[in-house]
């Protein structure tokens, strides 16, 4: 369970840093004055998510422990998650994680469920209201456009498949809240199954939409597993799809840094300054 609230911290606060990326740039007054985000800059964003979901998925651990029964089926005596902090835990920190237990159907759905979603549809909202009042003043590239118009169709399509797949486990957390002493073991047992399908779900689908939807990443992934075989093709060929990939990759990467937004700069500054 405490992995399971990582990984759902790291997506949430992921989709939040996207959205304030787009924001930023949508909302930069000079394109030119905005150079290439620094390598120590990202790698600070990256621990702050990492280190901030870990350590709201703290209370987690102490929250769940182990605990044996004997299957009705088998007769054999198995062991099972249950949430039910330890007694044994300091008085103090025993009170915090009951607190916890209380409020955790609410956290779960607001910290995990609706920031994420309400937080990636304001910053969209926004940034389209910002780009359609400048499309009014001023003329922009196509390819800059259409570049923009995939970054911010990427982010909600990542959204959109984060909120299906946690929207099943979100009702079940408050079924099991309020009707729990009325349920079965049998149908708590296949809601929390329902719920890991779902999850896994989720993790498998995500890194294929963003490769299918970001092109540039998709065509440099593909160039990286296919690097074997750039010698069966010709050479003309090769240097085409190289020169075209190198200025999508370039377009694409205000996904992660703040680019020039008037004009790309030239194939030769690709990458990050690392």
């Amino acid at each position: 369970p405490s992995l399971q609230v990582s990984s759902l911290g790291v997506t949430t606060f992921s989709l939040c840093a996207l959205g304030i990326d787009r924001f930023h740039a949508a909302t930069s007054p000079q394109a030119s004055a905005r150079p290439i985000e620094q390598c120590q800059s990202i790698i600070a964003k990256l621990a702050v998510i990492w280190v901030g979901s870990m350590t709201l998925s703290v209370p987690e651990i102490l929250l769940w422990q182990l605990a044996q029964d004997t299957s009705p089926v088998s007769g054999v005596v198995t062991e099972y998650c249950t949430m039910k902090p330890s007694s044994n835990l300091p008085e103090s920190v025993y009170s915090l994680v009951l607190t916890y237990q209380n409020a955790r159907m609410w956290w779960y759905f607001g910290c995990y469920f609706c920031l994420p979603i309400l937080f990636t549809v304001s910053c969209q909202l926004v940034t389209r209201r910002i780009s359609g009042t400048e499309k009014k003043t001023e003329c922009r590239g196509t390819k800059h456009s259409q570049c923009e118009s995939h970054l911010n169709c990427t982010i909600i399509g990542l959204t959109i498949i984060y909120g299906l797949c946690t929207t099943p486990e979100n009702v079940c957390n408050i079924v099991v809240a309020y009707m729990s002493p009325d349920m079965s073991k049998q149908t708590l047992d296949l809601l929390n199954l329902i719920n890991q399908f779902f999850l896994f779900f989720k993790c498998s689908v995500t890194p294929v939409l963003l490769l299918c939807l970001c092109r540039p990443l998709g065509q440099a992934f593909m160039d990286c597993c296919c690097c074997c075989c750039e010698g069966c093709s010709p050479a003309t060929a090769s240097s085409e799809g190289s020169a075209d990939s190198k200025l999508k990759t370039e377009m694409s990467s205000s996904i992660f840094f703040d680019k020039p937004r008037e004009s790309p700069p030239p194939l030769l500054a690709l990458g990050t300054p690392c």
